[in-house]
């Protein structure tokens, strides 16, 4: 279901907490997200804005975000006019999808000035406005619209709010038996069509539970006439407990198989569903990390075809030097060749394509066809196939070299692979400094400046039931750091056998059996084999593990392990407490 008037009604109504909260600080993690930390009287907390193209949304989040080293524009903005103020109100405009927060804070002469947030949740046309409403007068805004994009309005800085366009449909609220029945009547679309076209704030999702409540004959309500008695008793019962804000958050499968939630308690369901104690709990498990993976995607997506790429090349590779390594084992036939021409030069003429010779290096002098080159002489054709023999002799050595290095490099590459299948948009950018350090990618920011060698990379950090922490690399920075740096020799050390993943490092000497399987939990989902039952993850001391010299960042090899088989459980991972360090927070 895409965020509508009646979820954004809800939210408003639970963010009625936040009335009198103090915001401390503000962060935008991202191009499209703002984070207020706010202090309630219930608190602290942290509320969500998003202007995100495919998931716009707001709502109270426990999600862990990370900030960028210098703060955004428009951060920066927020900042001066929003930081240690106070949230005075928190409207929706009607039943659209307009969020309106005032908020109070005091200015650099000590005198107090009011400020207004614009959240519009509207698509790919969503925005966050920062606005002084005493002049009606655009102070920025996270998504700046130009006189070139749109005629209609322009949001930038000095310029005046102008209301995104009026839909000119009705208020379900406020909406009576007799408007209801003569819209209804007048109207000859089906139900879910008329009711989403008719009536402000209304989803296909929630016009099609009305329509399902009336009596319709498929859950799209695209079948059949109108009853519009039904119709207005379904919908003036969804909308009593609308106005009286009687919400029941909920998140279950349609009929096609696709995700949805509500905060209408949804009778068109077939499978079961899943009730949340708050709305914002409901979106923040609806949308997850989706609004980030697309992010991801979009960044990842040039690195993903270089190595896809690069994987493709080296496989190539690895198959012409097989191809080389089984030519190069016929050496000795080439040499024998070479030697029955020179012992037969007399029954060879210049022009002939091939040599029926006896063998006489075989037991049972069996006749051997020799191919010839027609424009070589007889002695020439014989130097040939020396210099072959000589050749691929020679070459053993150097293909048996290159098979290893090409097999390593293939790992290499899909650890890589793997690796960004997990990634955040922060583990991106250390996996992109890595392939730059190792020579693969060239390094387009030339001017920015280098990082100091005592810079950690981010940190993931998880705590077992046992209260211990368990520190996971999710790309070879993180695994050299979290292994060969942070911890100590009699910390316990994880990985899946043989298997691309991360390390998995616990740091204590002393643990249950728990805090065990958990780490052994993130090691296999964290890998993979994230999708597979029965993982192998061996287990061995940090002082057991070792880096040769010379590999390639994230390579070690270890003994004395023992090893477990765990089946990764998502559900388990996202349960365990854990929290994101960054040298740049």
């Amino acid at each position: 279901m895409a965020l509508d008037g009646i979820v954004t009604r809800a939210i408003v109504h639970e963010l009625q907490s936040c009335r009198g909260a103090r915001i401390n600080k503000i962060y935008q993690p991202n191009d499209r997200d703002i984070v207020f930390h706010i202090r309630t009287q219930q608190g602290n907390a942290k509320l969500l804005l998003s202007a995100n193209p495919t998931y716009p949304r707001v709502h109270l989040t426990q999600e862990t975000f990370l900030n960028p080293a210098e703060a955004p524009m428009f951060c920066m903005i927020l900042r001066k006019h929003c930081e240690s103020g106070i949230i005075e109100d928190i409207q929706q405009v009607g039943m659209e999808r307009i969020i309106h927060i005032t908020i109070r804070q005091r200015d650099e002469l000590g005198d107090i000035s009011s400020k207004k947030i614009i959240v519009e949740l509207m698509g790919r046309h969503s925005n966050i406005i920062l606005l002084d409403p005493a002049s009606g007068t655009i102070l920025d805004g996270i998504n700046h619209v130009t006189p070139a994009i749109s005629s209609y309005r322009v949001v930038m800085p000095g310029f005046s709010y102008t209301n995104p366009p009026e839909q000119h449909k009705l208020n379900p609220l406020e909406t009576g038996q007799e408007a209801f029945r003569e819209s209804c009547l007048m109207n000859e679309e089906q139900a879910v069509p008329w009711l989403v076209g008719t009536f402000s704030g209304l989803s296909p999702l929630a016009a099609q539970e009305i329509a399902h409540r009336a009596g319709g004959s498929s859950p799209s309500g695209l079948e059949g006439e109108k009853d519009c008695g039904s119709l207005w008793s379904a919908f003036d019962e969804i909308m009593e407990q609308v106005r009286n804000h009687q919400y029941t958050p909920v998140t279950g499968v349609n009929a096609k198989g696709k995700s949805v939630f509500s905060v209408i308690p949804l009778t068109l369901l077939v499978d079961e569903t899943t009730t949340y104690e708050s709305v914002s709990r409901c979106m923040e498990d609806y949308y997850g990390d989706k609004a980030q993976r697309d992010t991801v995607k979009q960044k990842v997506s040039d690195l993903l075809r270089f190595l896809q790429n690069e994987r493709t090349k080296n496989i190539k590779k690895l198959d012409n030097l097989n191809k080389d390594l089984e030519e190069a084992g016929d050496a000795d036939r080439y040499r024998i060749f070479g030697e029955l021409l020179f012992a037969s030069l007399h029954q060879i003429q210049k022009g002939d394509r091939e040599a029926k010779l006896v063998n006489f290096y075989d037991e049972e002098q069996a006749t051997v066809t020799i191919p010839l080159d027609p424009l070589l002489t007889p002695s020439d054709n014989a130097q040939r196939y020396f210099k072959k023999y000589n050749k691929y002799k020679n070459s053993l050595a150097v293909i048996d070299e290159q098979l290893i290095k090409t097999r390593e490099e293939i790992n290499y590459i899909e650890n890589l692979l793997q690796q960004l299948s997990h990634a955040s948009l922060n583990d991106i950018d250390e996996i992109r400094d890595e392939l730059i350090q190792q020579g693969y990618l060239r390094d387009r920011n030339r001017k920015t400046k280098k990082k100091k060698k005592n810079d950690k990379p981010t940190l993931h950090v998880y705590t077992s039931s046992e209260g211990i922490e368990l520190y996971v690399g999710k790309n070879n920075l993180q695994n050299e750091y979290v292994t060969n740096r942070l911890a100590s020799s009699n910390d316990t050390w994880l990985h899946t056998k043989d298997i691309p993943g991360s390390h998995v490092v616990i740091r204590s000497s002393e643990y249950g059996d728990a805090t065990l399987q958990e780490a052994a939990q993130l090691a296999a989902y964290y890998s993979q084999a994230k999708e597979s039952s029965s993982v192998p993850v061996d287990y061995t001391l940090i002082r057991h593990v070792r880096k040769p010299n010379g590999a390639k960042p994230g390579f070690v090899i270890y003994d004395n392990q023992k090893t477990l088989f765990v089946t990764p459980d998502e559900q388990r991972i996202k349960a365990m407490p854990n929290s994101v360090k960054n040298n740049r927070n």
